[in-house]
C-alpha cells in the first residue's frame, strides 16, 4: 500500500532540514526561499519494536519492515493559488499525498531570514491553509460552472447530487472552514476523491523549535496548539536541525544524545507515529524462516482486502486467513503454544483485520 505524507510550510521554516533527517539524504537545504525546486520524495520506515522482537525469534533471512513516503515540498508563499512564488505547481504535488504535514517555525534567531520578516506562528499557519483553500475553491467554481448547467437542463440525479455537494463546499471553504472538517458520506467521499482537494487531506503541525526549547513548550508552541485544537488537528513539537544530527549517529549514541537533550523519543519517530495514525493505518505481519514482514493496511480492511495487498492473487482466490495475535506469540513463545492453547483460529473473508495480527493466508487461483 502505497502511501504519502506531503511537507508544506512557508521557505525557511525548517523543511528541508527536517527531510534530510526523514531520508538521511542530503537534498539542498539553503537559507533562501525555493531552494526545493522539485519535490523530493523519501521513503520512511515506521519504528515498531514488535518486527524487532520478530526478528529474533524467526531470525529471518530477510526482515521487512513497514513504510510510506514522505514528499518535501518547495515552500509556499502568500499568493501561491495565483501563481505568486512558484505557484500551482507545487499545489498539485500537494495533490498527489494523503496527508499534510505542515512545518511551523517556532523559534526566534536572527541568521534564518523568514519571509515575512518576523516571527509569527498562526499568521504562517493561516496564510498556507488560506492559500490551500483558494486553489480548492477554483477547482469548484470551475466544476461547477459547467455541471450546474448540464444538470438544470437534464435533471440528472447525480449531477444534482453533484452541483449540491460543491455547493456545500464552496460555502464551507468561504467561511474558512476546511473540507476535512465537513461531515460527508460514504458516496460523498467518493465523489469529491476524484478531486483531490487540498483541505480535505488530513493535517498534522509541526512545530519547529530550537534545541534550547525541546522539551518544553514555549509561546509559539502554545499558539500552535490552541489553533489546532479547533481542528482535532494533531501536533508535533520537533527540532529539525537536531533531528539532522540524530539521523547521522548509531543506535548507541542517538539514545545517548536523546538522553542529554532530556528526552525519550525523537521528533522524527513522533512524527512516523503520528502521521501514520492521523491516516488511519494498522500493521499486520506475515512470518517464516524465509522472510518476516510488515504490512501496512487501512484500520477497518477485511482479511480479504488485506491479503491483496500482499499480491492480487491471494484476494481473488482468498480461502481462509490463519491468524494468531503478536501479543499471544510473545506470551507463548512459539507458534505451537499458541495453538496448544488454542489462541490461533481460522478466519473468513469478512474478518476485520486488527493492528498485530499474524497472518497465513489460503489462496486458490
Amino acid at each position: 500500500m502505497s502511501l504519502t505524507a506531503g511537507i508544506v510550510g512557508l521557505p525557511n521554516v525548517g523543511k528541508s532540514t527536517l527531510f534530510n533527517a526523514i531520508t538521511k539524504k542530503h537534498i539542498l537545504a539553503e537559507n533562501y526561499p525555493f531552494a526545493t525546486i522539485e519535490p523530493n520524495v523519501g521513503v520512511v520506515t515506521v519504528p515498531d519494536e514488535r518486527i524487532d522482537k520478530l526478528n529474533e525469534l524467526y531470525e529471518p533471512a530477510r526482515l521487512i519492515p513497514t513504510a510510506y513516503e514522505f514528499t518535501d515540498i518547495a515552500g509556499l508563499v502568500k499568493g501561491a493559488s495565483q501563481g505568486e512564488g512558484l505557484g500551482n505547481k507545487f499545489l498539485s504535488h500537494i495533490r498527489e499525498t494523503d496527508a499534510i504535514c505542515e512545518v511551523v517555525r517556532c523559534f526566534d534567531g536572527g541568521k534564518i531570514i523568514h519571509v515575512e520578516g518576523n516571527i509569527d506562528p498562526i499568521r504562517d499557519i493561516e496564510t498556507i491553509n488560506l492559500e490551500l483553500a483558494i486553489a480548492d475553491l477554483d477547482i469548484i467554481n470551475n466544476r461547477l460552472e459547467r455541471v450546474a448547467k448540464k444538470a438544470k437542463t437534464t435533471k440528472n440525479k447525480e449531477d444534482l447530487m453533484e452541483v449540491e455537494i460543491l455547493e456545500r463546499a464552496k460555502e464551507s471553504l468561504e467561511k474558512n472552514i476546511p473540507l476535512r472538517l465537513v461531515d460527508y458520506t460514504d458516496e460523498e467521499k467518493q465523489l469529491l476523491k476524484s478531486y483531490s482537494f487540498l483541505t480535505i487531506k488530513p493535517i498534522i503541525y509541526l512545530a519547529n523549535v530550537s534545541e534550547e526549547e525541546l522539551g518544553e513548550d514555549n509561546e509559539y508552541v502554545k499558539q500552535v496548539r490552541e489553533y489546532a485544537k479547533k481542528e482535532n488537528a494533531p501536533v508535533v513539537t520537533l527540532c529539525a536541525k537536531v533531528e539532522e544530527e540524530l539521523s547521522e549517529l548509531d543506535d548507541a549514541d542517538k539514545q545517548e544524545m536523546l538522553e542529554g537533550l532530556g528526552i525519550n523519543e525523537s521528533g522524527l519517530d513522533k512524527l512516523i507515529k503520528a502521521t501514520y495514525d492521523l491516516l488511519g493505518l494498522a500493521t499486520y505481519f506475515t512470518v517464516g524462516k524465509d522472510e518476516v514482514r510488515a504490512w501496512t493496511f487501512k484500520k477497518g480492511m477485511n482479511a480479504k482486502k488485506c491479503a491483496g495487498i500482499i499480491h492480487t492473487d491471494f484476494e481473488k482466490g482468498f480461502i481462509k486467513a490463519e491468524v494468531m495475535s503478536y501479543d499471544d506469540l510473545i506470551k507463548y513463545g512459539s507458534e505451537l503454544k499458541v495453538k496448544e492453547a488454542g489462541r490461533a483460529r481460522l478466519e473468513g473473508k469478512d474478518y476485520l483485520m486488527q493492528d498485530g495480527d499474524i497472518c497465513l493466508f489460503r489462496f486458490n487461483v
